[in-house]
């Protein structure tokens, strides 16, 4: 979507985003854990994933704080989703 609204790409560039959207928002309705765990999950995945799409797409390499906050999301995303729970 920022693609096609902010750097003028092609309209489907935007269209793909949009689906893609669409689908980010429903994946983790299905999946079988606490939706809000999930949903959690999904963030902490999105920061990482967002500081990854920087790097690749538009050339920003991650200094060390970009790497260590992208690191402390996926720990917090392990924590989140793996740690045993009691009842």
């Amino acid at each position: 979507m920022w693609l096609c609204l902010r750097e003028k790409w092609a309209w489907w560039i935007g269209a793909a985003g949009a689906l893609m959207l669409v689908g980010y928002g429903i994946v983790p309705t299905f999946q079988p854990a606490h939706f809000g765990r999930v949903y959690a999950a999904y963030g902490g995945v999105f920061v990482a994933l967002s500081i990854i799409w920087g790097w690749w797409i538009d050339g920003i390499r991650p200094d060390l704080w970009d790497v260590v906050g992208g690191s402390l999301c996926i720990l917090g995303v392990v924590v989140i989703m793996y740690t045993p729970r009691s009842g």
